[in-house]
């Protein structure tokens, strides 16, 4: 299994790396979205009660969402959007006590909209506009590095000193002391980054570490949020497009909160690269 995660990931690494870094806003907001609407596919499942048509539809639905939000751009728009994930997060704490009313098509056909279209969004804005003085690709590889790192330390972390359970109803293999791990080394990633002068000199290391750690823990709900859908779906993954990974949400879930939270996290603390 770790093989073949392995050569996934290696076969996905070009093509994400030519995207982000060899593509303009438009192509790239177009080979971003194929992905994101992959993982809308799977949502779609996770509905429940939709045949193959309703799918479709919803898919055309999330596709039309992202065209129109990339036609108008509304300003406002990732900087109010990150506070639907307070919401989830309440979802997440109350589970499985709450699942009643949440887990119906009404609402998740809506949540879909919510997960996808501003992490979409966000990620063309930042390969785009850039933000903290580095241009856009390597401002979009900057905060996925965050979030990476958060991973990876909440991994090693989370099996070396785990105890505690985050949130044993929703996922049970996540720990405290991985959330821990995953905060420290994220933090530490942007620490260095910003000690090497790599970053503009308008970006203020405190109110960055404040981004930073707000992008961490919503890396983490987002990931606890799926977890706690599929889970109520009664699924382990939610799809089999990448092989030894699962589906595409189960490689973007971090993300679908992340880089929404980052772009007005960057706003609210006044730091380049926020929403206008």
């Amino acid at each position: 299994m770790l093989k073949l995660r392995v050569l996934t990931a290696l076969a996905l690494l070009p093509i994400v790396l030519v995207a982000v870094f060899g593509l303009g806003r438009e192509p790239f907001a177009l080979v971003a979205g194929i992905f994101f609407l992959i993982g809308g596919w799977e949502w779609s499942a996770m509905i429940g009660r939709f045949s193959h048509v309703g799918r479709l539809c919803w898919c055309a639905s999330l596709a039309l969402l992202m065209v129109l939000a990339e036609w108008f751009q509304p300003p406002w728009l990732l900087n109010a959007l990150p506070l639907w994930w307070l919401l989830a997060l309440v979802a997440v704490v109350g589970y499985p006590r709450n699942a009643e009313l949440w887990f119906r098509p009404a609402l998740l056909v809506p949540v879909g909209w919510l997960l996808l279209v501003p992490a979409w969004m966000a990620m063309v804005q930042l390969q785009d506009h850039g933000a903290l003085g580095l241009s856009g690709p390597w401002a979009l590889l900057f905060v996925l590095v965050w979030v990476w790192a958060a991973d990876t330390g909440a991994y090693f972390a989370g099996r070396q000193f785990g105890r505690h359970k985050l949130a044993p109803k929703v996922s049970p293999g996540k720990t405290v002391e991985g959330l821990v791990g995953g905060v420290v080394l994220a933090l530490l990633v942007v620490a260095v980054v910003f000690a090497g002068g790599w970053l503009g000199s308008d970006v203020i290391l405190p109110s960055l570490m404040i981004v930073a750690l707000l992008t961490v823990l919503a890396s983490v709900l987002g990931d606890l949020f799926e977890s706690m859908v599929k889970r109520q779906r009664g699924i382990k993954d939610s799809g089999t497009v990448l092989p030894g990974h699962g589906g595409m949400l189960d490689r973007i879930d971090s993300i679908t909160a992340a880089l929404p939270v980052v772009i007005a996290g960057l706003s609210w603390f006044g730091l380049p690269g926020g929403s206008p």
